[in-house]
């Protein structure tokens, strides 16, 4: 038999996307951007140049996040069905950036199209943290193709992933590991050891979603005018040279897709990474980002439904 519970998670995870499918993020307020308020005000009172003291700033904020998805999860779990399916669609469109993920790209794109270069580099913060100021018209592409093939999964699929395997609890916890990342798992002076729990925890909890999407990438690859063949091809064989054990899957099944070369130098302010090439195609342009974003939209919304569907599917 069905458990009762997951019919009100499963439509929950539906309308949830359809929101952020219809309304991106939230223009105010976003929940996110109040996890990173507190996330950093707690920093600053406990910083310490320590791996043990970074892990317990990101296992208190990761903990309270889940914890308050458990909290609103018994709090309806006896009320009448659809004030759980609400919880769970807020909170699912509080979580995912999927459609956000896209608007950014296509603004790059018509920023590209119109040969406004100084637009086009003010953009690409919003979609990466490589160093804009040197960057050719040709680079920003690049780098908003792998921003979209990448920022997939962490921004739509991995939420969607744990929302179907943990629920409310999940998709808030997920977001919080994933926003710490952002914010001090980073290679540099301050956060190499105090960021270092929240980068490992990341890694562990995008690894599932982050093949997940790549596999996605291959099935959806057709919608896009792409290959399915082709990206299955350089997933396989160029997936695992990326420095990121997470998001190499996903550029490098993006790249065999929609036949580009990705991949190169990649400036992150005083830091230089020469990333290994993925694909064999050509270099993409900016008529690349629009097939990049039709591809990414294809793929978190197989996701989506993938999700729900897996709640249905659990047996009592």
């Amino acid at each position: 038999m069905l458990r009762r519970r997951d019919v009100p998670t499963a439509l929950g995870l539906a309308l949830g996307a359809g929101a952020d499918l219809l309304l991106a993020d939230p223009r105010r307020r976003h929940p996110v951007a109040g996890f990173g308020t507190v996330a950093a005000a707690l920093e600053r009172r406990v910083w310490q140049d320590s791996r043990a003291v970074g892990a317990g700033h990101a296992a208190v904020l990761v903990a309270g996040a889940a914890g308050l998805g458990a909290a609103v999860d018994r709090a309806t779990r006896d009320r009448p069905a659809a004030r759980r399916t609400l919880a769970v669609a807020a909170g699912t469109w509080a979580v995912l950036g999927g459609t956000s993920l896209g608007r950014a790209a296509t603004a790059m794109a018509g920023a590209l199209d119109g040969g406004d270069l100084a637009a086009a580099r003010a953009l690409l913060p919003t979609l990466a943290g490589r160093d804009p100021s040197t960057l050719d018209a040709g680079e920003l592409a690049r780098a908003t193709v792998e921003s979209v093939a990448e920022n997939t999964s962490d921004a739509a699929v991995a939420p969607l992933v744990w929302g179907a395997l943990a629920g409310l609890p999940g998709l808030l916890g997920y977001r919080a590991v994933n926003t710490l990342d952002a914010m001090v798992g980073h290679r540099s002076p301050r956060y190499a050891r105090f960021g270092w729990a929240a980068a490992r925890t990341d890694d562990v909890a995008n690894w599932l979603p982050a093949r997940l999407t790549a596999a996605l990438t291959v099935v959806c690859a057709p919608l896009a005018g792409g290959s399915a063949r082709g990206a299955l091809r350089v997933w396989r064989r160029d997936g695992a040279a990326h420095p990121s054990p997470n998001a190499g899957r996903c550029e490098a099944a993006a790249a065999g897709a929609l036949g580009l070369r990705l991949g190169g130098r990649n400036v992150y302010g005083s830091r230089v990474e020469d990333r290994p090439v993925l694909g064999d195609g050509r270099a993409p342009d900016s008529s690349d980002v629009a097939r990049a974003v039709r591809l990414s939209r294809a793929v978190w919304l197989a996701a989506a439904a993938l999700a729900a569907g897996s709640r249905l599917a659990r047996r009592g």
